[in-house]
């Protein structure tokens, strides 16, 4: 058995006592439907951990998510349905399976080879071609601007997409152009219609400069935040308040703070 072997199999044996007989009470009134807000939040943590760039912070939020992934697998396991043994000898199987210029004959010259014969195994893994459309296997869950950009992926995929970002660049001018307009119309449900379609073309611009439009909003709150805190900061050591303060007197301090 490797060190990983070991340690795997010690958080495994830890989560069995915290759901056994004289484990931790609330662990043992968990269920699956319970856990999966703390799985999103520890997804979401892992990915804090990234942007900010410190490896220990990583390592711990992986350890969190991790653990998610074995109490989940101890349900299922404690209902009869699979174990965590199932879950990493099925992800093993499937990456050798959609990986056959790797562990096979086939090849695979570039990245959009690889992409397409994914999706080919996918499609045939599901009950082949032709009785699935090309954008299933993108979660509903998934946040707005992430499933823009998988679904859109999928598209390109099949040929659906734009030759070049100048294409790209003039639906969004022509999504802008139709937002400004229904502004003026006071309609709520046609705004709400022609915002989307602006951050849809938005999203299609991202994909095309290799941009992650979730991480490129997620970085832009970031600092938004930071230069908040900043003005916040400077209007403390200065014994004023934020509300008493002018909207130029703030403009200057984020001004600052952009500065900074």
């Amino acid at each position: 058995m490797t060190d990983t072997d070991r340690k795997l199999s010690d958080l495994v044996a830890v989560m069995k006592r915290l759901r056994g007989p004289g484990g931790c009470p609330w662990d043992r009134e968990q269920t699956a439907e319970s856990i999966k807000p703390f799985l999103l939040e520890e997804t979401y943590e892992v990915l804090e951990a990234l942007d900010e760039g410190k490896p220990h912070l990583v390592r711990e939020e992986l350890g969190d998510l991790l653990f998610q992934i074995v109490f989940l697998s101890e349900l299922a396991s404690e209902e009869g349905r699979f174990a965590i043994d199932d879950v990493i000898g099925g992800i093993a199987d499937k990456m050798v399976k959609r990986h056959p210029h790797v562990f096979g004959d086939a090849e695979a010259k570039t990245s959009a080879d690889v992409l397409n014969r994914w999706e080919r195994q996918k499609r045939a893994e599901k009950g082949g071609p032709g009785k699935r459309s090309a954008l299933d296997g993108v979660p509903r869950e998934l946040p707005a601007l992430l499933r823009a950009q998988r679904l859109q992926d999928k598209a390109s995929r099949v040929g659906f997409d734009w030759d070049h970002p100048e294409q790209v660049m003039e639906k969004v001018e022509e999504e802008l152009r139709e937002f400004r307009e229904v502004l003026a119309s006071k309609d709520p449900e046609r705004m709400e219609e022609e915002l989307g379609d602006l951050f849809f073309s938005l999203v299609n611009i991202a994909r095309f400069i290799g941009v992650n439009p979730e991480d490129a909003l997620r970085k832009t709150i970031s600092k938004f935040i930071r230069r908040f805190r900043h003005i916040e900061e400077k209007a403390h050591e200065a014994g004023r308040d934020l509300g008493e303060m002018t909207l130029a007197e703030m403009d200057a301090l984020w001004e600052e703070a952009k500065k900074a």
